[in-house]
């Protein structure tokens, strides 16, 4: 794999040779309904710290609401939608993605799940009472918060772990961290030319929250790296969501689970929308290998608070391996 950039792309990364138009369908899919799905969530934790799941109880009308709002705001004028921004850290973003230099084919929002947020600016750029976007966000992030606490609830059961919720209650504390990113993905018709060259969208990286809920559109782009070194193409699928193991979740479990490693390539004749819920502990909450999974093993990690590894983080390039820093290993 090679990254470069092109003239005429405002030098944003290429990728060469990614093979990117072959499907990987070894995803795991899970069925939220079944009972055998929580012993296939935690084998999936495992071995790719992926999956996708059906049969997750989010409303439809709540997708459909909020992704309708998102189209209408991502295809007002550049200039309307910069009243919006800059994202610092909330707001509207364009092509800049955080403060070290990283850069993608891609606009964003991105919101608090956990504070007032005022939504007036955009609310005045779509032309609706900023009632209306508060709704849609709230419902969507409040329906799939609940599904995101009752797989992490599930995984709890999963690994043998009491209580139950001792990893969904740190999203349910009023003073969770937890974030929301509606991730636009323009078209690029320039990079056609290129037959064997991709334009970044989002660069590789891990999210370093607990866990993370994605729904998009029925554009592909999504790409995970496997253990063996490959980067793969996850196939489009707009009725599933897709669920991420975040860096808080692989310390909690001392490595068991491993924080996917993960990138989005532009597409050149669609735009790929995306709608991703992180969900965090409080700023203050400590994060250790639980006791109860060490079983006389050594923890692989320092305890930290979420706090510490966020400011770490946000210092760090997208590509950086957050977690180096708080390795035993690392600090003997």
């Amino acid at each position: 794999m090679v990254v470069l950039t092109k003239p005429g792309i405002d030098h944003f990364p290429i990728v060469k040779n990614c093979r990117s138009s072959s499907f990987f369908n070894g995803v795991p899919l899970i069925d939220l309904s079944k009972p055998d799905s929580i012993n296939l969530i935690v084998k999936a934790c495992e071995e790719f710290g992926f999956f996708k799941v059906i049969n997750h109880g989010v409303p439809t009308e709540f997708i459909t609401k909020l992704e309708s709002e998102a189209i209408k705001f991502f295809s007002s004028p550049l200039s309307d939608k910069q009243k919006a921004g800059p994202a610092d850290p909330f707001g509207y973003g364009n092509k800049k993605i955080g403060p070290n230099g990283d850069v993608g084919w891609v606009e964003y929002i991105l919101l608090s799940t956990n504070s007032e947020f005022n939504y007036h600016k955009f609310a005045s750029i779509l032309g609706v009472n900023p009632e209306t976007i508060r709704i849609a966000v709230n419902d969507y992030v409040s329906a799939v918060k609940k599904m995101a606490c009752e797989i992490l609830e599930m995984l709890a059961e999963g690994l043998n772990i009491h209580p139950r919720n001792v990893f969904s209650k740190l999203l349910m504390d009023e003073k969770s961290d937890s974030v929301f990113r509606l991730n636009h993905y323009p078209p690029c018709p320039e990079i056609q030319q290129f037959s064997d060259n991709n334009l970044i969208g989002f660069g590789e990286h891990t999210d370093p929250q607990i866990i993370s809920v994605l729904r998009s559109n029925n554009t592909s782009g999504l790409q995970i790296l496997l253990k063996k070194g490959h980067w793969i193409s996850v196939p489009p699928d707009p009725n599933s969501f897709f669920i991420n193991v975040g860096d808080s979740l692989q310390v909690m479990t001392n490595g068991r689970f491993k924080s996917v490693r993960h990138r989005v390539l532009a597409n050149s004749v669609k735009s790929r929308l995306s709608m991703i819920y992180f969900g965090g502990p409080p700023l203050s909450q400590k994060i250790a290998p639980l006791a109860s999974l060490m079983e006389g093993e050594e923890s692989l990690y320092k305890e930290f608070t979420w706090f510490e590894y966020k400011k770490s983080a946000y210092k760090t390039r997208l590509a950086d391996n957050r977690l180096v820093l708080f390795e035993k290993v690392a600090a003997s």
